[in-house]
């Protein structure tokens, strides 16, 4: 699926079932509580705290969807085309970090 398609399905689905978009700020705060859960995995998966029992039924790929999905959202209601602005992300990284990374001394290999 492409990004744009993406933002399409979301859009449709907004106004098929949720009736309208929540507002920015609302949708800014959602955005927050959703990357906390995916914090909240993350710490217990790949860290050192330990899984609740209230944990055991999260999964890391439906909480990574949850906040592609909001920022979808955002990305909507807001005018900003995703696919576009990867694109210009990632042309401005390489030409910032071409080199950056390959001598960072603390990712190479041991």
């Amino acid at each position: 699926m492409e990004i744009a398609e993406a933002q399409k399905i979301v859009d449709d689905w907004i106004k098929t079932f949720g009736v309208r978009y929540y507002n920015e700020l609302t949708n800014m705060a959602i955005l927050t509580e959703e990357v906390g859960e995916v914090a909240r995995i993350m710490s217990r998966q790949f860290g050192e705290q330990s899984f609740k029992k209230s944990d055991e039924d999260r999964e890391l790929s439906k909480e990574l969807a949850d906040v592609l999905f909001v920022l979808i959202c955002i990305a909507n209601q807001t005018g900003v085309d995703l696919e576009a602005a990867l694109n210009e992300n990632l042309v401005r990284k390489g030409a910032r970090d071409a080199q950056r990374h390959k001598d960072n001394e603390k990712l190479k290999v041991k």
